[in-house]
């Protein structure tokens, strides 16, 4: 398929690649919505209010998911934008589309003892890796970042007199993270006992797989899912970034110290974990209460 329309959706997606410093998720999530809302609108002549609607529509009919259509919104809008900007249209025709609201569910979250256990628990018997895991396992819970943020760092971002990292989040917006005293020593160990053995010549990452390269995000997930069998459910390295902003926010830090830690753009996104909290709390209320 090549239409007017397409062509300036692979135009759209390498400037929101190379310029606006966009995701390689969210540019694959805005180049797929696109192109599905290119069968029905192959020109900028058809990119009209009405039609964006019915693709919006039509996507409910078959059964998509709120969350679907309002990143399908998403994508449409900033399309929108871009090709005013790029003389495509005339004006900004999916600005006045509604964004559907999303239903939000409260992530899963471990508790604080489960959350020792997990950390604890890396499963690999090869004393290098194990000490590797451990390493990573102790910073995704001390910092909440992202694996993919993990798996970015290299050895001169880790500041282990200070307990600090300096990771580079979305839209390659750099921020400075501490770490306690736990993720200190498990790192330590892994560059000073492990490492060297391992890495490559020149490498600069600081976890690196068997071949001495990187690690691959797809490793760090299957190593955490291996250490949450400990906690009786399936974890995530998502549901850990949760669980590490609950823990937080319990602990008694500010919404906006948490937001900063996370990499969070906006509060909004940020505040989900209050909520957690209160229905923790709500939990623990009820267990303790004799009245509840």
């Amino acid at each position: 398929m090549s239409t007017q329309v397409v062509e300036a959706i692979e135009d759209f997606a390498d400037h929101s690649r190379l310029v606006a410093g966009r995701s390689e998720a969210t540019v694959r999530g805005y180049r797929s919505d696109l192109l599905d809302l290119a069968t029905r609108v192959p020109t900028f002549a058809d990119f009209t209010l009405n039609a964006l609607r019915g693709w919006l529509g039509q996507a409910a009919t078959d059964g998509k998911s709120r969350a679907t259509l309002a990143r399908r919104t998403a994508s449409a809008r900033a399309f929108s934008s871009w090709a005013v900007r790029q003389g495509h249209l005339d004006s900004d025709v999916a600005a006045r589309l509604v964004t559907p609201k999303v239903n939000r569910h409260l992530p899963e979250v471990l508790g604080t003892k489960q959350a020792g256990e997990f950390v604890g628990n890396a499963a690999s018997a090869d004393e290098p890796e194990f000490l590797r895991d451990t390493a990573m396992l102790e910073l995704l819970y001390a910092t909440g970042m992202r694996v993919s943020e993990l798996t970015g760092l290299d050895v001169k971002d880790v500041d282990l007199k200070r307990g600090v990292a300096r990771v580079l989040g979305k839209g390659n917006k750099e921020r400075t993270v501490p770490f306690g005293n736990a993720a200190v020593d498990a790192v330590r160990q892994w560059i000073d006992q492990a490492r060297p053995g391992m890495a490559g010549a020149d490498e600069p990452a600081l976890f690196v797989g068997v071949r001495g390269k990187r690690i691959d995000p797809r490793q760090v997930r299957r190593v955490v899912e291996k250490a949450g069998v400990v906690t009786g459910q399936s974890v995530t390295p998502h549901e850990i970034r949760h669980t590490a902003a609950t823990h937080l926010l319990e602990g008694g830090a500010d919404l906006r110290i948490v937001q900063e830690l996370l990499g969070h753009s906006s509060l909004q996104t940020t505040q989900i974990y209050t909520h957690v909290s209160a229905e923790r709390l709500k939990d623990v209320f009820k267990q303790a209460h004799p009245r509840a």
